[in-house]
């Protein structure tokens, strides 16, 4: 009509594939093990995904649940997704059924791919979320399923069919990012196309600039969370990505693959960084083809990044940045890296300078930019900030308050822009590059019948970053049950009923916490004990 001026749409994000599979039909984009497929090959058969979730019934807008290990589907399903304009929502396969449950039901997904590893996941999402149409089975169908269909078989009956992509606005949905708050339960992160395009392009900028068709990538953490962002990244280049042939991490196999296929580039977290180049196998294998190591999720103790750089040379890559986010909110490239501590490179400590396109501040209570220097909460605006948490307005009205999304993370910046990260707001601690909540853990022990109170947090460990630890009050003595409450006892009831990562690692038992005047268990002052006690030792870093 004239007058009326329509807002512009933007490119579906599997796009990227569709670009990449034209230019470069016959060379490879995944490997995993003896298998390998082509773009074209993948081409087509998210082009089957896609018809097949079509002939089920799923429209645009639809969530599709996935809970598999690292595989051929988890990689095709998110660009068949993608294409329909449905919304991928990847758990991480390591969680407990009720905790996938949570996923599938808040989520409203519709349908479920599933291996059948994972089966009492399955069952548990059934029962739990009455918008789940259909169950489709990664792999061999379970007996008790025969009549459900398999991935493999949808694929191979739609294979030749070429459905249209969906047309999406800027602010389509694409992937609910799930990121815990501090409330305990997981909140799905609304990720768009508008937004992702941005980011895929941000990150190729920052991260790994220059990667083309004759680069390679490899996946050592799930595709349900920043490794699945690492790779859009590499389908948008063309350049492969392989998948460890199982979900264990043996950083022999790691350095083996890296050596067998000239590896280029990796995403990881700083706990697995450590792990492989504390592997003896990294003398062993030739990874003099690795330009870009990407760390993130955890501060890296400045020990382990020197070895790092001693090992694999100016290869590290650190950026900062939360799901909401998905990570474009500071970088320090390769170049500001170094070994010696001397040298003026080094930037001991800082996570890096602003990201291209976004803006970083530290702000106080009145969301007002704290002096140079001084602490305050790390925020940021920008075409990579999240659309919101689907279904909670409370929670998106407080992350993006004042016009900036708000981490919870404490900081500063220096004279030059560069950030330094000092501390966070909430209780949540990072063990092995993953958020931990503690009242998530603290919400299950509190069901045992012999505990009183308990207190779960992070320390400091030289392994993981940061481990929980768990400060239990039992029930009285005459209690029963109470006599049977020791650490053991209190492991095995949280298996099966919460992720082994979110588990604590210790568990003292005393005789009381200490509360404030409300009445409120003070967590400062029971960390305060656990090292004044001694039960908790300080690492020192050399």
């Amino acid at each position: 009509m004239p007058g009326v001026v329509h807002a512009a749409q933007v490119s579906n994000l599997a796009r990227l594939l569709t670009h990449t599979a034209r230019l470069l039909p016959e060379h490879t984009a995944l490997i995993q093990g003896d298998q390998r497929w082509t773009w074209a090959q993948i081409d087509r058969r998210v082009d089957a995904l896609v018809a097949a979730l079509h002939a089920l019934g799923l429209r645009k807008g639809d969530r599709v649940l996935l809970q598999c290990r690292n595989n051929l589907a988890m990689f095709e399903s998110a660009w068949a997704v993608f294409r329909m304009g449905g919304v991928w929502v990847p758990t991480n396969f390591r969680l407990a059924p009720g905790e996938v449950a949570w996923l599938g039901a808040s989520s409203g997904a519709k349908a479920m791919l599933v291996e059948p590893l994972f089966a009492e996941h399955a069952d548990a999402v059934r029962a739990a979320s009455p918008a789940l149409q259909h169950v489709v089975w990664i792999g061999q169908l379970p007996a008790e399923h025969a009549d459900e269909p398999t991935y493999d078989a949808l694929v191979q009956q739609h294979l030749g069919a070429a459905p249209a992509e969906a047309t999406v606005a800027h602010d389509d949905p694409l992937w609910f990012f799930y990121t815990s708050g501090t409330t305990g339960k997981p909140k799905a992160a609304i990720l768009t196309h508008g937004q992702m395009g941005f980011v895929v392009t941000n990150h190729l900028a920052d991260l790994i600039p220059g990667t083309d068709e004759r680069d390679v990538s490899i996946a050592v953490a799930p595709l349900s969370h920043g490794a699945g962002i690492h790779a859009l990244l590499n389908v948008a280049r063309g350049a492969a990505t392989v998948l460890l042939p199982s979900e264990k991490l043996d950083p022999e196999v790691v350095w083996q693959l890296v050596q067998q296929h000239r590896v280029s580039n990796l995403f990881t977290v700083p706990t697995i960084v450590k792990m492989l180049v504390e592997h003896p196998a990294v003398d062993s294998y030739d990874h003099s083809s690795l330009r870009y190591l990407i760390y993130a999720g955890a501060p890296m103790y400045r020990a382990d990044q020197r070895l790092a750089l001693q090992k694999l040379g100016a290869v590290l890559v650190q950026y900062f940045g939360l799901g909401e986010v998905t990570g474009c909110i500071t970088v320090l490239p390769a170049h500001m890296h170094s070994a010696d501590d001397a040298d003026p490179n080094a930037h001991i400590g800082s996570c890096g300078k602003p990201r291209t396109g976004m803006e970083v501040a530290v702000l106080d209570a009145d969301l007002q930019p704290v002096a140079t220097g001084e602490i305050g909460e790390i925020c940021c605006r920008g075409p990579a900030v999240f659309a919101g948490y689907h279904d909670n307005p409370e929670a998106t009205a407080k992350a993006l308050r004042g016009g900036w999304f708000h981490t919870g993370v404490l900081g500063r910046l220096d004279a030059r822009g560069l950030l330094y990260i000092t501390g966070r707001e909430s209780d949540m601690y990072i063990s092995g590059g993953s958020n931990v909540y503690p009242r998530e853990c603290e919400e299950v022990l509190l069901t045992h019948p012999g505990v009183a109170e308990v207190a779960v947090l992070g320390v400091p460990d030289r392994h993981w970053g940061e481990v929980g630890v768990a400060v239990v009050v039992r029930r009285a003595p005459a209690d029963a049950q109470a006599a049977a409450v020791d650490e053991a006892a209190l492991l095995a009831f949280l298996d099966g009923r919460l992720a082994r990562y979110r588990w604590p690692r210790q568990v003292f038992f005393w005789d009381a916490l200490p509360k404030s005047g409300y009445g409120k268990i003070t967590k400062k002052d029971v960390r305060a004990l656990l090292f004044e006690r001694g039960e908790v030792q300080p690492l020192t870093d050399t």
